[in-house]
């Protein structure tokens, strides 16, 4: 018999879609998947046996959906760089003798993080995706595995499709459905035609997703163009990128409007890392032509290395703030379409709308408890002409405000700590990989006669 939750917030967020903003409200779980949302005595009275989640000084909202991800250990020190010299003098050649333990021991880390900050669902594109999926499964969070794939002579230091194709048999629905594999590109230029061919066979062989990076750089229009002689969104058209179960591109910032009116049409989804890329300089994303287009756009914080922190109400802020100074308009990218994107948009854009980012009856059961007692929500007013939660939430909160988070109806996160790992023995275990990950990173480089020709795609 399914275990029946009752969690009673003093506010409840729901993301629904006339945005409601619910006081004296519970939410009754079941299993995994929320059974009802309605007042809070009629709830009581109608569930005596329910287990009880009492939130005072707490408001409950729908888990956040990190879009765009990479796991890694090189946190402050790939720093102040354009995104290609940066690739090259920093990321590639820790992936060229990056090990399995390295990486699993990364996603240990990085998922706990998220889900101490409110996220419950990542897309991780990252190495060695076995422990990965291991990590969370048993921290609890959902994973969108996607694995780092080169298949071309210049980039077989990364994982293959071989690989990809691996976690696609052996992990797709595992923890109780949790871990989701999809097939990744670090970028199409990473793979060769035949590469390019077996990836989009495979998605669709297996009914999955595939995800990449691309127009990240305002050079990869030249690039498109010299390769394909069109511009990327069309490039990828032509190539088959879009004819699979569902598509999904990292950054789209230098996309023209034909291009967004293609991906919008294709329903191709997109993630926008606004922190990643103003740390990388590559430029501003036309996100409010593509919502106003009809593209899915989720919100993602990229990797530890490019943002320093996985924060998904940190990158709500900027989202917002980049949204504003991009257009010059105060009024842009208001407190609810970017805690949209955080939720419901993201779960479109990984193709999982009907199940993710709302608090509503038959949604899986993803929850995120803030706390409301902070001078950073104070004051708080659900209702009425000056209602600011939404206001606070983007522009106020930090990931450090979460205090309980709920993934597929289980506490994984309680009173601010992991339920399933100890964090001080995560940190260390990481701490202990790095010099050993440094110095075998520093050993290639140093034996290599010139960097300036490697690495481009």
């Amino acid at each position: 018999m399914s275990t029946t939750t009752l969690f009673t917030p003093d506010i409840v967020v729901t993301m629904d879609d006339v945005q409601s903003v619910l006081t004296d409200t519970a939410v009754l779980v079941r299993g995994g998947t929320i059974e009802a949302v309605g007042p809070r005595a009629e709830l009581e009275t109608a569930h005596p046996g329910a287990e009880r989640v009492d939130l005072p000084g707490r408001l409950l909202m729908p888990g956040l959906i990190n879009a765009h991800h990479h796991s890694g250990m090189l946190r402050g020190t790939a720093e102040h760089l354009p995104v290609w010299e940066w690739l090259r003098v920093h990321i590639d050649p820790m992936h060229r003798v990056l090990r399995p333990e390295e990486a699993e021991a990364a996603a240990w880390l990085c998922y706990a993080e998220g889900l101490l900050s409110g996220t419950t669902t990542v897309v991780d594109m990252w190495r060695f995706m076995d422990g990965a999926a291991r990590a969370a499964s048993a921290l609890g969070n959902r994973l969108v595995s996607v694995n780092y794939v080169g298949e071309h002579p210049d980039f077989d230091y990364f994982d293959t499709l071989d690989d990809n194709e691996r976690m696609l048999r052996d992990w797709a629905g595992a923890a109780n459905g949790r871990i989701m594999p999809w097939v990744g590109l670090e970028h199409p230029s990473y793979a060769d035609a035949a590469g390019q061919r077996r990836a989009i066979a495979m998605a669709r062989d297996y009914g999955t997703g595939i995800y990449t990076h691309c127009s990240e750089s305002e050079l990869e229009i030249a690039d498109f163009r010299d390769r394909y002689g069109a511009r990327p969104m069309f490039a990828l058209e032509e190539l088959g990128f879009f004819d699979v179960p569902h598509a999904m591109i990292a950054h789209a910032v230098w996309l023209d409007e034909a291009e967004i009116d293609l991906i919008a049409a294709r329903g191709v989804g997109v993630s926008h890392n606004p922190v990643s890329n103003m740390k990388l300089a590559s430029g501003m994303a036309p996100i409010a032509e593509m919502i106003a287009a009809g593209v899915a756009v989720g919100l993602g914080t990229d990797g530890e290395k490019e943002n320093n922190n996985l924060d998904m109400f940190e990158e709500m802020k900027v989202a917002s703030l980049l949204g504003k100074l991009r257009t010059m308009d105060a009024a842009a990218m208001d407190s609810w379409q970017v805690l949209r994107m955080a939720t419901r948009g993201g779960a479109a854009a990984i193709g999982r709308a009907a199940e993710l980012g709302a608090i509503a009856p038959g949604r899986k059961a993803d929850l995120v408890a803030v706390r409301t007692g902070t001078p950073r929500m104070t004051p708080l007013l659900p209702a009425g002409a000056h209602a600011n939660v939404h206001h606070n939430l983007v522009h106020a909160v930090r990931g450090s405000d979460v205090d309980m988070t709920v993934v597929d109806g289980r506490i994984v996160v309680r009173d601010g700590r992991l339920v399933h790992a100890d964090l001080d023995e995560l940190i260390e275990r990481v701490r202990l990989l790095v010099p050993g990950l440094f110095a075998r990173r520093a050993e290639w480089i140093a034996a290599q006669d010139d960097l300036t020709g490697l690495f481009h795609r």
